[in-house]
C-alpha cells in the first residue's frame, strides 16, 4: 500500500495492526503525528450555544465580558480546525491516471518528464509536493522519459525503481516484472537488493523467480508502436496482454499455459493478432462474440 493509501485510512481511523506498522515507516511520520496532535489541541469543546447565552446574561456585567469573547475564541478555534483539514486534504490529494482495457494516455509530470501508459494501468502521484520529491506509483505498465534533476522514484508492489535522468519501461502484473532501460542508467530495488541497469539491460522476474535476459537493441518499447512483444515468455502471459488490448476473453484448451512463446501481435488489429500466436503453437481459433477459444487438436 502506498503512501497516500496508508495516510487517507490513518486519517479515517481504519488502519489494520499491520497497516499501521507500515504508517509508522513513513518518512514524515513523526511530522503528520505532530499535525495530528496541534490540530487536536485546537479543537472548541461541545456546547449548547443558547444555555450559554442564557448563562451571560443572568450575569454580572464583568462576568458577562469575559463570557463574551470566548464564544467567538471557540467559533475562530472551530474553522480553524476546519481551514487545517482542507489545507491538509487538498495538499496531500494525490493526482491519478488510469488507463482501461484496449486504451493508452499520455500525460507530463510537474518536472515535464513524460510518461505513457499501457491499457489497464494507473498512475499516482503528490503534484504538490513534486518539488521535495519525484515519486510516482505504478499499477500496471508505463513508459519513461524522465528530466534530469533530483532522484526519480517509480513505486510498484514488486519493488522501487529509481533514476536520475533516463528512459526506461516498467511492466508489473500480478506474476510479471520487467524493467528495461533505454537510456542512461535505472536502479532497481527488490528484497532489498540494488540492481543498476544501463543501456539495453533488463531486469525479469516471473513468478518471483530472477531469469536472464538478451540486450534490448530497441530504442523504446514496441507497445508504443501497437505491436507487443514475447520473448520466451509464458503463454499466459501473451494471452492476458491480448485481452488487455482488445478487450476479449481467451480461454486455451490442450495445452500447458506456461508453455514459452516467442513473437508478438498488432495491437490493432484482432484478426491477425489471433493468427500470429496461434499458427506458431498450431492452435485452433474459435470466435463467439467476445470470448475466443484456443484449442489443440
Amino acid at each position: 500500500m502506498d503512501r497516500e493509501q496508508l495516510i487517507h485510512k490513518w486519517l479515517n481511523h481504519e488502519l489494520t495492526p499491520e497497516e499501521f506498522e507500515a504508517f509508522k515507516s513513513l518518512d514524515d511520520y513523526e511530522e503528520l503525528m505532530k499535525l495530528s496532535q496541534n490540530i487536536q489541541s485546537y479543537k472548541a469543546p461541545s456546547y449548547d450555544l443558547n444555555q450559554e447565552l442564557a448563562i451571560a446574561l443572568n450575569r454580572k456585567n464583568g462576568t458577562s465580558k469575559k463570557r463574551s469573547w470566548m464564544v467567538p475564541f471557540m467559533k475562530f478555534a472551530a474553522v480553524l480546525v476546519i481551514c487545517l483539514g482542507i489545507f491538509y486534504v487538498l495538499t496531500t490529494q494525490p493526482t491519478s491516471t488510469h488507463t482501461a482495457i484496449a486504451e493508452r494516455a499520455e500525460l507530463e509530470l510537474p518536472d515535464d518528464s513524460h510518461v505513457t501508459l499501457n491499457a489497464l494501468s494507473n498512475l499516482t502521484y503528490n503534484k504538490n509536493n513534486w518539488n521535495k520529491e519525484r515519486k510516482v506509483s505504478l499499477d500496471g505498465e508505463a513508459f519513461f522519459k524522465v528530466e534530469k534533476g533530483s532522484k526519480f522514484e517509480v513505486i510498484t508492489n514488486f519493488g522501487i525503481v529509481s533514476v536520475l535522468g533516463t528512459q526506461f519501461n516498467i511492466k508489473q502484473r500480478e506474476h510479471f516484472f520487467e524493467v528495461t532501460c533505454y537510456e542512461g542508467s535505472v536502479n532497481v530495488l527488490y528484497k532489498q537488493k540494488n540492481t543498476v541497469l544501463k543501456k539495453g539491460d533488463t531486469f525479469l522476474i516471473i513468478d518471483g523467480e530472477i531469469l536472464a535476459t538478451e540486450k534490448e537493441n530497441k530504442k523504446q518499447p514496441s507497445w508504443l508502436d501497437y505491436l507487443s512483444s514475447f520473448k520466451s515468455m509464458p503463454f499466459r502471459e501473451v494471452i492476458a496482454e491480448m485481452e488487455r488490448q482488445y478487450d476479449v476473453s481467451i480461454k486455451v484448451k490442450g495445452m500447458d499455459l506456461k508453455t514459452p512463446f516467442t513473437g508478438s501481435f498488432p495491437n490493432n488489429n484482432l484478426e491477425v493478432a489471433l493468427k500470429t500466436i496461434s499458427k506458431p503453437l498450431q492452435l485452433n481459433v474459435k470466435q463467439k462474440g467476445q470470448t475466443i477459444i484456443l484449442t489443440r487438436d
